[in-house]
């Protein structure tokens, strides 16, 4: 059995590349064969390490899916029994013999009235969506019946260690209008103000990618001139092994993705899902999220805490700050709560979908 995966953003390696890794992963688990539809071998290697998933059989195609043209995309998927397809928001014509669409955000541009676009969604055996928020959104504008599989999580790579007085964050230092935003520079603020208030003993872990040049990322010098004289670290296009490390030593994670933004107005700028705090609840990290998008499906009552100012993101990080009992009553729990997105339960869930 053949798959073939395709993901436009291939070279960004976010939650959605990891996503489609871990189809890759699981498929080649389960005796397939798996081509990504890229042109760079060299970003698989980047992935893997980044990653940690085990992907050494997955083949590429060669070249980029923009260098076919339409007759040879549809004789290509042709030759698949699975096609699995991220969208950036457009839908493909499919044509392999299972064709998947995955969709991490709402559509733009899908007019499913359209003739083109009704011959397009009959080609297509299910679409599938990492939340429910996500879910929610294409279902009503855009008359899909999706199924949401979360995210994969090898939560069993994650365990507490010692831990100590570390605040950590997770997400790519991009900043721009196109992209999704980490927003580190608002939790940056909201650390500097509790250190100016006389908090000390701790300090803020800023971890992430850059596409580019890191010398060169405008939002990442920014930041890091911003923080000079406050007890904040950089780690860029560090290992997984070293973001294994933070995770294990980290008391807190904050996630600010979204801020500013009203998700009704602008869904897809806010976390569709966030696999960088379950990965954090797995190793005993209490999540203090922003209170937007699929953050409101992971982290409930007991588990840890949603803000919606920075005010709020200040008082409550200094009550668990405080109060180090109720921090390791509510690590505990994200431990527990991290199994419910596990790896092992998305293998067995998307195997079924493609019986």
């Amino acid at each position: 059995m053949k798959a073939l995966i395709f993901d436009p953003y291939f070279d960004t390696l976010g939650g959605g590349e990891r996503y489609c890794l871990t189809v890759a992963e699981c498929l080649l688990k389960n005796n397939w064969q798996a081509d990504l539809w890229w042109d760079q071998s060299s970003d698989i290697e980047k992935a893997k390490e980044r990653f940690g998933l085990k992907t050494d059989k997955l083949g590429i195609v060669g070249k980029k899916m923009e260098e076919f043209s339409f007759f040879e995309k549809l004789f290509l998927m042709r030759k698949y029994d699975l096609v699995f397809w991220l969208s950036d928001g457009s839908v493909p014509t499919m044509t392999g013999k299972i064709n998947l669409l995955h969709l991490q955000a709402p559509l733009v541009g899908f007019n499913p009235k359209r003739l083109k676009d009704k011959f397009k969604k009959l080609l297509i055996s299910d679409v599938i969506c990492n939340s429910k928020f996500t879910k929610t959104y294409i279902d009503k504008d855009y008359g899909y019946n999706s199924l949401v599989l979360y995210p994969p999580i090898d939560v069993d790579q994650f365990a507490p260690g010692e831990k100590e007085n570390i605040i950590i964050a997770v997400g790519r230092f991009e900043q721009t209008a196109q992209m999704q935003t980490k927003r580190q520079d608002v939790l940056l603020k909201a650390f500097k103000k509790m250190v100016d208030k006389g908090l000390s003993g701790w300090r803020l872990v800023l971890i992430g990618g850059s596409l580019g040049d890191p010398s060169k990322n405008k939002n990442l010098i920014s930041l890091r001139k911003a923080s000079r004289g406050y007890p904040v670290e950089f780690v860029v296009d560090g290992p997984f092994s070293v973001l294994k490390d933070y995770y294990s030593k980290a008391k807190i994670f904050w996630h600010a993705a979204g801020y500013g933004i009203d998700e009704d107005k602008e869904p897809w700028k806010v976390e569709h899902f966030g696999i960088t705090p379950v990965e954090a609840m797995a190793a005993g990290c209490v999540p203090v999220v922003i209170d937007k998008g699929g953050l409101k499906e992971i982290v409930r009552r007991g588990i840890g805490y949603r803000w919606g100012t920075v005010e709020e993101l200040i008082e409550i990080t200094g009550r668990l700050i405080a109060n180090q009992s109720e921090t390791k009553k509510l690590s505990l729990m994200a431990i527990k709560t991290s199994k419910e997105f596990s790896k092992s339960k998305f293998n067995k869930q998307f195997l079924e979908i493609i019986k």
